[in-house]
Parts: structure tokens; C-alpha cells; sequence
């Protein structure tokens, strides 16, 4: 397969204006499409921002508008080429955006700072492209044989390499208790033990689901059992609310921090602002990452946090105590086994024989 024969089809541009009103008019048609399939409002948030940057790489590499037609394959591979670094036969690095591009995104704020993508941010933007063709009912290009091929044999370099792909760390049961423990410091205080233990036990939820909980959608079962409902979520858009449970200390929890912050409606955890006085809005899903984060410094704890530490944390952990795959599925509500097996295995090799044969009898 020569891939840069194939992206010869379509002619490049090394430079041309960016126009910002156009790219922000075409990224908002385009993420609409998604919420007019019935796609969670938080995902679409995401997904903007990932057709935000396909609409300014194709003006400026193009000079051709995210539209109303479908891409060809070529443009696939040519966005892969640009933006995962590939090795050379000399031990280099390379990718082939232009850096006059390079800079004009980055000052257009829909890039970071200059030089390679990460293989996840790739591989999610080209998922995005793909479903934004799919709804329109068109070909997708990240369909073409050639394409997948690239993208495999890129991360086997990548990860020869040691580049592998990056994850959060999880939170597993000691982590967990230390990041609590530093939860002292009043009404803030807990607020963050009953975010971070409603998150954690109550099956790993996302950051979206946590801040859309409403006052209205938890209710207390028992003296030891509370109850909070989830509706639309990214694996289930039909908005039928499933109930999970919280027990013991995510309980205890819950309770204390509607004792302290006593609403009769709207969002579950608020904002708070300077002398502990509690506000009326949500959080938002941004604020539930930055807690997560502050919560490991102020634990003192080493690692790459994020509020999927404590998703990917309760998997790991429920496999470690061997809780049973599809009893953590069900908490979660994780469409894909192999999503989830990757932390389940994680967790229950913890505590496999395999790993103390060398352990005295």
C-alpha cells in the first residue's frame, strides 16, 4: 500500500486564510446533525470541538469548507499523515503538517501548541468524522481499507517505540481512601466525599452523568440505602431512568451533603463559592475533573488523574474482589466487553495466584 499515492488524489494547499466565522458556522451544522440524532448534549460537546478542528485543518490544507458533501478516503489518510508522528529509518520523528498550518491552527486556539497528535486524539477525531457521515447517510471515509491499515501499523510503530497510549490512573481502594480523607475541609469537604463516593460506588459514572444528577433524581430506600437515577448517558440515549443503588459510607455521604446543602430541586452538586456558601449551580463536567485532580495533590498521591480515575478505579477494584463481569456491567452500563475487560483483567490479576508462585507455602 502506497498511502501517499493515494492522498495525491486531491490537491493540497500550504497556505490559505482561515476564517474563523466560517469555521465556527460550519463545526455548529455539523455538531447539530448529532443532536438531531438523539446523541447526549455533553458528548456533542465533545464532538464540536473535534469538527471544530476538522473544519479549520481541511480550510487550510484544502481550502475547502466541512460541508455538504461527503469526504473522500484520501483526506482521511491525509489528516492521519499530518498528525501521527511516524519513524524513520534514522531513529526521526516526522509528520507532514506544514508548520505554517501548524501555527495558524494553534493561533486559531483549536490546537494546543504545534507538532503530532497523540494516536487517541487522531483516533477520535476520525471517529467522529466517521459517525458524522454515517447520520447524514453517506459513505464515511474512515471506512477504506487503506486507512485502517495506516492506523494499524502506526500504533504497532508507535508502540514499539514506547509510545503506547496513555491512560488515567485508576482509583482503586487505597487510592480512593486517600483522596477521602483529605475531604476535612467543611462544606466543601462534603460536597467532594459525596461527588467522589457517589461516582465511585455507584458504578463509575462519567463526569456528565455526575454534574446532570438533579436533587429530584435520588431517594432514600432505607436507613443504609439510597437511590439515584440516571437517564440519557452516552450508551443509553433513550432517556428511560434506571435507578442504582448507593450503600454504606456513599450513603452516608449523599445524606450529609444534602443535610448541608438542603434543595428541593435542581442540581444535585453545586458550586461553592468564597466562606463555604453553597450556590445554585451545577458544577460542570470540567469542575469534576479539577476535583478529582485536587484531591490527588492535596493526597499527595503520584499519577495522571482525571474524573476517569474513578470509573476506570471501580472496574479495576470490582475485579480485584472478584465482583462478577456482568454485575460490574450492569453498574457501569458498559455496552462493549472489551472496553471494560481491559480494567476488569487488570483488577483481578491483582490477586491471582499466578502472580505469588514464588510466595512461600
Amino acid at each position: 500500500m502506497n498511502v501517499l499515492n493515494i492522498t495525491d488524489q486531491l490537491s493540497l494547499v500550504d497556505e490559505t486564510p482561515l476564517k474563523l466565522y466560517s469555521l465556527a458556522i460550519n463545526a455548529q451544522e455539523a455538531a447539530a446533525a448529532f443532536l438531531a440524532a438523539g446523541t447526549a448534549a455533553n458528548t456533542v460537546r465533545s464532538y464540536r470541538n473535534a469538527l471544530t478542528y476538522w473544519s479549520a485543518w481541511l480550510q487550510l490544507r484544502y481550502g475547502q469548507a466541512l460541508g455538504d458533501a461527503p469526504l473522500p478516503p484520501a483526506v482521511a489518510l491525509q489528516f492521519v499523515l499530518d498528525h501521527l508522528a511516524r519513524l524513520l529509518d534514522n531513529g526521526s520523528w516526522v509528520h507532514l503538517l506544514p508548520p505554517s498550518i501548524d501555527t495558524a491552527l494553534v493561533a486559531a486556539r483549536v490546537k494546543a501548541k504545534p507538532g503530532p497528535l497523540a494516536f487517541n486524539t487522531v483516533s477520535h477525531r476520525l471517529a467522529v468524522l466517521g459517525k458524522w457521515h454515517r447520520i447524514n447517510d453517506w459513505d464515511s471515509p474512515t471506512e477504506a481499507s487503506a486507512l485502517k491499515t495506516l492506523l494499524r501499523e502506526a500504533r504497532k510503530a508507535q508502540a514499539r517505540q514506547g509510545l503506547n497510549v496513555r491512560k488515567k490512573t485508576a482509583a482503586v481502594l487505597e487510592p480512593l481512601q486517600a483522596l477521602l480523607a483529605t475531604c476535612s475541609d467543611g462544606v466543601r469537604g462534603v460536597r467532594d466525599r459525596a461527588l467522589l463516593l457517589l461516582a465511585w460506588s455507584g458504578g463509575g459514572r462519567r463526569r456528565s452523568e455526575v454534574v446532570g444528577l438533579q436533587v429530584g433524581d435520588v431517594r432514600q430506600l432505607d436507613a443504609d440505602t439510597w437511590l439515584y437515577a440516571l437517564g440519557a448517558t452516552k450508551t443509553d440515549t433513550g432517556g428511560v431512568r434506571r435507578e442504582k443503588p448507593l450503600r454504606g459510607a456513599a450513603a452516608d455521604a449523599l445524606a450529609a451533603w444534602l443535610a448541608a446543602a438542603p434543595a428541593d430541586s435542581g442540581p444535585l452538586f453545586r458550586r461553592i463559592y468564597k466562606g463555604g456558601k453553597v450556590g445554585t449551580a451545577g458544577l460542570s463536567a470540567d469542575q469534576v475533573a479539577r476535583i478529582v485532580q485536587r484531591r490527588a495533590q492535596l493526597a499527595g498521591l503520584d499519577g495522571d488523574w482525571a474524573a476517569h480515575s474513578l470509573r476506570s478505579g471501580f472496574v479495576t477494584e470490582a475485579g480485584r474482589q472478584g465482583v462478577p463481569l456482568g454485575e460490574v456491567m450492569a453498574m457501569t452500563e458498559h455496552r462493549s466487553v472489551t472496553t471494560v475487560m481491559g480494567y476488569f483483567q487488570a483488577g483481578t490479576l491483582l490477586n491471582s495466584k499466578a502472580t505469588h508462585l514464588l510466595d512461600e507455602p
